[in-house]
């Protein structure tokens, strides 16, 4: 392989440092796959799967037991009471606004605990726009607590927490913020700690990117709800579009009300020729998030080698797929995005430029040579153009496509001489 590029000798060299050092690392990986394959293969004998949950249903979708089985499915593995898993459900961030707006009323108050959430959800809460039927046009209140040295600030939690507050978010992951992401662990005591201050309070989580790379997911450490996509981590790249939400029982019929309508809730919903691949998907899912993760940690300990600071750190502990990695340079930014691209399967002829997209304050670059279009578990590296100038490099389908994609990443950069090694 290395006899493809440029600098040849200096990628051996690095990359196979680099692979010795993370070894101990790649084991714990596979090990996790392992606990999370067992999981879900409990949840298919548990709830009897069988081709017939394959059929497709058109129309209204009433009776449609494959749809409501894959519910039950979805509950199971991610440890609540109930699930909606649908192709209606076109991204991540409608995911989270199904369960927003399924659960707030006038009146009642969002607090974000995690620091601000990401750009796409600052029109749905109210942050940017006007009249655009956000929470705010809806007189439900929303605050964010600011992150110290990126941890929870408890104590500024408590002095924020009212009657009116209904529902405690966590980000799991850190999106586009130069933060740490949190471990399943430290929303566990997140969870105690408000709970401890008002019961009834509906701790929310933002799930997206952090399914199967933790033994455990947040609805088994307490958590009310959760929501996510399924073109990241639980489609195994294969689901073509989809979110899903798993919870309590009462607030999924919340949500599923939203979803559709009152009084209609989760009885419709064709799922066409979108169930196979759901099943498959989720099956799938343990070994392929395993390769992504794989894949980022051997990122971190190249580029960290090549002289850039990476977050998370080699051999630090994961909860999400998402590797930052610190430009601190315009340049050197667009410049690895672009050849990113120039390694996918698809399109890597197209060269990225920075531009607008919608939801987003700055320019954003983004590199995305992907089957499934905005795919997250498939190797992706994008960012806002702003200082420090961070992109993030995330998903990889095998752990092999990533380790490519970089090094002729690095190759680039030496190439224009954008950095020394």
């Amino acid at each position: 392989m290395f006899k493809h590029f440029t600098h040849q000798d200096e990628l051996k060299n690095l990359s196979r440092h680099a692979e010795d050092k993370i070894q101990p690392v790649l084991r714990e990986i596979d090990e996790r796959v392992e606990a999370n394959q067992y999981r879900v293969l409990q949840a298919f004998h548990q709830n009897r799967i069988s081709d017939y949950h394959f059929t497709p249903s058109t129309g209204y979708g009433y009776d449609d037991d494959g749809r409501d089985t894959l519910e039950k499915l979805y509950a199971d593995v991610f440890g609540g009471e109930a699930g909606l898993v649908r192709p209606q459900i076109v991204s991540g961030t409608h995911a989270i606004a199904t369960a927003l707006f399924g659960v707030l009323r006038p009146g009642d108050e969002l607090l974000y605990i995690t620091g601000a959430p990401y750009d796409t959800l600052e029109e749905i809460v109210g942050k940017r726009g006007s009249g655009n039927g956000s929470l705010k046009d809806f007189n439900i209140g929303y605050q964010d607590i600011p992150l110290s040295d990126g941890a929870i600030n408890y104590d500024a939690v408590q002095a924020a927490m009212t009657d009116q507050t209904k529902v405690i978010g966590i980000q799991r992951s850190k999106g586009y913020a130069n933060r740490p992401s949190f471990t399943i662990d430290e929303i566990r005591e997140m969870i105690e700690f408000v709970k401890s201050i008002k019961e009834d309070v509906i701790v929310f989580v933002d799930n997206c990117y952090g399914e199967f790379v933790e033994e455990l997911e947040p609805c088994h450490v307490g958590a009310d709800l959760i929501a996510g996509s399924l073109i990241k981590n639980p489609g195994a790249g294969i689901v073509k579009t989809g979110g899903y939400l798993v919870g309590r029982e009462d607030l999924i019929e919340l949500c599923g009300y939203r979803l559709t309508s009152p009084g209609i809730g989760r009885e419709v919903g064709a799922s066409l020729y979108s169930l196979q691949e759901m099943y498959q998907g989720i099956f799938l899912a343990p070994h392929t998030v395993g390769q992504a993760v794989k894949g980022a940690v051997y990122s971190s300990a190249l580029l960290e080698a090549a002289g850039f600071d990476t977050t998370p750190h080699w051999n630090s502990k994961r909860t999400d797929l998402i590797q930052s990695v610190q430009f601190n340079d315009r340049e050197r930014m667009v410049a690895f995005c672009q050849a990113i691209q120039s390694a996918s399967p698809v399109n890597a002829h197209v060269r990225p430029e920075p531009a607008y997209m919608p939801g987003y304050e700055d320019d954003v670059i983004m590199a995305a040579g992907t089957f499934i279009q905005g795919a997250s578990l498939e190797l992706s590296a994008d960012g806002p153009l702003r200082p420090p100038y961070v992109a993030y490099v995330q998903g990889g389908l095998t752990f092999e496509h990533v380790k490519i994609s970089v090094l002729r990443a690095v190759d680039e950069l030496l190439i224009k001489g954008l950095i020394t090694v």
